[in-house]
């Protein structure tokens, strides 16, 4: 009887990284070698002499064309074609300053930590800012509320809620390790009654919280509305910032002060 629930639970796992735009893209970039290669030989044997830069750039173009083929958004056919060009400058920049290979270890070390999984959700990091607070500050209402912002970053808003509301129970949840460890810092270092955790927050209920707070990406918000309409309470509160629900007009819309975003209000 439970023997097939790893299997179940392993298999949309299993696409979902599949489908991810960051591996397809990969994928892409390997298939492309070939034709580049292929593409190089041809143009040799009728006299073209092509420059590493020159190869690049084909390679990307190549990339670009199969980005599109794969159905890929367009801005991974930019990024598809300004890959090689661009990893051959950093070789050349590398060259020049005679920089060690550690350094580009460390640097890509801590832009795992930042970015994570961000290849599989697609969402980045993405910082709120105080007028996103100051707008999420003055849409609660005056009750003790639960709170909590899913992909909570460095955790500008939740500590600036938990200050400002300590009747309420604020919560943010982070699945990247190193803006996780950065708010958890922060709110050790200034006392605050916020708490932090480290997950992915589809695994959660958001049925225990009032009030959800979302700043992820276009790519996310389907998935994020039918969690929602199908756990949180009738009377609750989901707010995301700048990204709408395409299945569902939001209720309400509020702009900051600078008139540049929007925080969208649906009502459970």
């Amino acid at each position: 009887m439970t023997g097939p629930a790893p299997r179940r639970l392993w298999q949309p796992l299993w696409r979902q990284i599949l489908q991810a735009p960051a591996l397809r893209a990969l994928f892409g970039q390997a298939a492309a070698f070939p034709l580049t290669l292929a593409s190089t030989y041809l143009l040799a044997r009728a006299g073209v002499a092509m420059t590493y830069l020159e190869v690049a750039l084909l390679q990307g173009g190549w990339a670009a064309l199969l980005a599109w083929r794969m159905a890929l958004a367009p801005w991974w056919r930019a990024i598809q074609f300004l890959f090689p060009p661009a990893l051959l400058l950093g070789r050349g920049l590398a060259d020049a300053a005679s920089l060690p290979p550690a350094v580009f270890l460390g640097v890509f070390i801590v832009l795992l930590l930042i970015f994570w999984s961000t290849f599989r959700t697609q969402v980045p990091l993405y910082l709120s800012g105080r007028e996103a607070w100051d707008l999420v500050a003055d849409l609660l209402p005056e009750r003790p509320l639960a709170v909590i912002d899913i992909g909570s970053g460095v955790g500008g808003l939740v500590l600036d809620l938990a200050r400002r509301r300590p009747d309420c129970d604020v919560t943010g949840i982070e699945l990247a390790p190193l803006p996780f460890l950065a708010s958890r810092v922060r709110a050790l270092a200034s006392g605050s009654r916020a708490r932090f955790l480290r997950g992915d927050y589809e695994r959660l209920n958001l049925g225990h919280y009032d009030v959800v707070f979302a700043y992820l990406s276009p790519a996310a918000m389907s998935a994020l509305w039918r969690k929602a309409a199908a756990e949180m309470k009738p009377g609750s509160l989901l707010l995301s910032y700048e990204f709408v629900i395409p299945e569902r007009a939001p209720d309400r819309r509020f702009v900051t002060t600078n008139g540049q975003k929007t925080l969208f209000v649906w009502h459970i």
